[in-house]
């Protein structure tokens, strides 16, 4: 073999060690990353009462409704982005009977002819043990998939209308304007955040 080749093996073979130290350096978390974690954690868990908070205010009867509810998925700002083809990414916190039990992601794609990038904030309320115990799976929940979500149809009254009031599932969907109304949320993927 020719001094050349040789060279080119060696390398090939740093290139290869240094590449998987590189890589198990980025899987270990380090202190800072936990409290990088910590923060933004307690930053979402501000967020989501913040999210519950408009809420309530926006429509009254839906305190009631979080009340009956099983749990309460609340992801407080969902970026979306689109230019023909659109993704959406939120991170969200669960709440059973006011108590935090969980972190969770959302994320959907789409296809559409918009562009453009918007914020809105998601609320589940949960009515049902069974909607609860689909978004606690650990293989997660694709909304549409296995049960659908009504979007709560808000009367003129600002009330929330009985066909919505008694689904499995009702979302509110907000953004800076308030409440939207005809929005469709099939197609997310909803999963439990790593710890």
């Amino acid at each position: 073999m020719s001094h050349i080749l040789w060279r080119r093996i060696a390398l090939s073979i740093m290139a290869g060690v240094l590449l998987a130290g590189g890589l198990s350096a980025c899987t270990t978390t380090t202190s800072a990353d936990r409290e990088s974690r910590i923060s933004q954690r307690e930053q979402l868990d501000q967020d989501v009462q913040q999210t519950l908070d408009r809420l309530y205010r926006s429509v009254p009867a839906s305190r009631a409704l979080a009340d009956r509810a099983e749990g309460v998925l609340v992801f407080p700002g969902v970026l979306g982005a689109s230019f023909i083809v659109g993704a959406s990414h939120g991170d969200g916190l669960l709440l059973v009977d006011g108590a935090k039990t969980g972190y969770y992601t959302t994320t959907s794609g789409s296809i559409g002819f918009q562009a453009g990038a918007q914020s809105q904030a998601v609320i589940y309320m949960l009515m049902t043990e069974k909607a609860l115990n689909r978004v606690r799976s650990d293989n997660g929940w694709s909304i549409g998939a296995s049960a659908g979500v009504a979007v709560a149809d808000i009367g003129a009254n600002g009330q929330i209308t009985n066909d919505t009031a008694n689904q499995e599932v009702v979302a509110f969907v907000m953004n800076n304007q308030g409440i939207q109304g005809g929005v469709s949320l099939s197609g997310a993927k909803i999963s439990k955040a790593s710890p």
